[in-house]
């Protein structure tokens, strides 16, 4: 069976995306606008998308759509409900981004832990040539051996990441939520989690019920040593309450790599924050060459299973 497949912001991978098998005409735009969408899927019956919305107004206008192939782990970005409602498979990337995502968390965790930044800031202000013996000491420098790393959300990147942890000598703990959860996994309470971590790593969905599940109050239940990691979903977190936090000193430091409104055209608040106990990088943590490979193959993956009537990595 022929089927149009249109990729609706192909440069938002930069990987080789091969062709689907499915015998129909195939169109990669690099980026799409809002009110592009509509006329660009004409007769498609599968969409790619990485962060483009598709929502019921725009859905509606699409009644011969049939699959939307999410080019992420993450599908927030869809009207899962509508959906479901009108027969449309979504297919997500699973598993891809195991090693590439801790291993940037790790990278923030160790440059704060360490205080590489304020470091470095000092080395760059000539402190260091001014010092009477071999080395300075201006800032706190602190182990992961023997901490306890709390971890939200027990995917496969959440597991990674505790794998990890584990390898430091970190003590690792999962905190708690409703279901589904994954088996086999020990869990803590939520709060518990909070009150013990010297750091916490996020690895959720950005879901109704996770939205700015890190708040203010959440903050004050923190360590004052505590390092806060998200490089899952800017939504999880309470952006005015993180800032509120590092100027109260509620937490000894942050690292993101993703914000509520991406890419920030209009400016955005963390943008501005200036300090070097807090890291922001450009939604990357994903994005190393073999990670987004494998993330390519498994795209077209979903999309040939599934015109074969053998659909895999489903969200619906």
């Amino acid at each position: 069976m022929s089927m149009r497949v249109v990729f609706l912001d192909r440069a938002s991978l930069k990987a080789n995306v091969r062709k689907p098998a499915l015998g129909g005409e195939y169109v990669e735009h690099e980026k799409t606008a809002a009110a592009q969408i509509v006329p660009r899927l004409a007769g498609a019956a599968v969409a790619i998308i990485n962060k483009v919305p598709m929502r019921a107004d725009v859905l509606r206008l699409l009644p011969q759509l049939k699959m939307i192939a999410v080019a992420a782990t993450g599908y927030d970005v869809v009207d899962i409900p509508y959906c479901q409602e009108h027969g449309i498979a979504v297919a997500n990337i699973r598993n891809y981004a195991v090693h590439t995502v801790p291993e940037h968390a790790f990278a923030m965790i160790l440059a704060l832990r360490r205080n590489l930044l304020a470091y470095r800031q000092d080395v760059e202000n000539g402190v260091w040539n001014k010092s009477d013996q071999f080395c300075f000491f201006t800032h706190d420098i602190g182990d992961l051996y023997g901490s306890t790393l709390g971890i939200i959300g027990e995917g496969a990147i959440g597991q990674s990441t505790a794998a990890i942890g584990r390898a430091f000598g970190m003590r690792v703990l999962f905190a708690d939520h409703p279901p589904p959860k994954m088996a086999g996994v020990a869990f803590t309470p939520h709060e518990e989690v909070l009150a013990q971590s010297d750091v916490i790593s996020l690895h959720c969905p950005l879901l109704p019920s996770t939205r700015n599940l890190i708040d203010i109050g959440a903050f004050r239940k923190m360590k004052r040593n505590a390092l806060l990691i998200n490089t899952a979903r800017g939504g999880l977190v309470d952006e005015a309450a993180l800032i509120q936090a590092l100027d109260e000193g509620l937490i000894a430091g942050a690292g993101f790599d993703v914000l509520t409104v991406e890419p920030p055209k209009n400016g955005h608040p963390l943008l501005d924050v200036r300090r070097p106990n807090f890291i922001l990088t450009p939604h990357i943590a994903w994005a190393s060459d073999g990670a987004m490979q494998f993330l390519a193959d498994q795209l077209i993956d979903n999309i040939e299973h599934w015109a074969a009537g053998s659909p895999q990595n489903l969200v619906t």
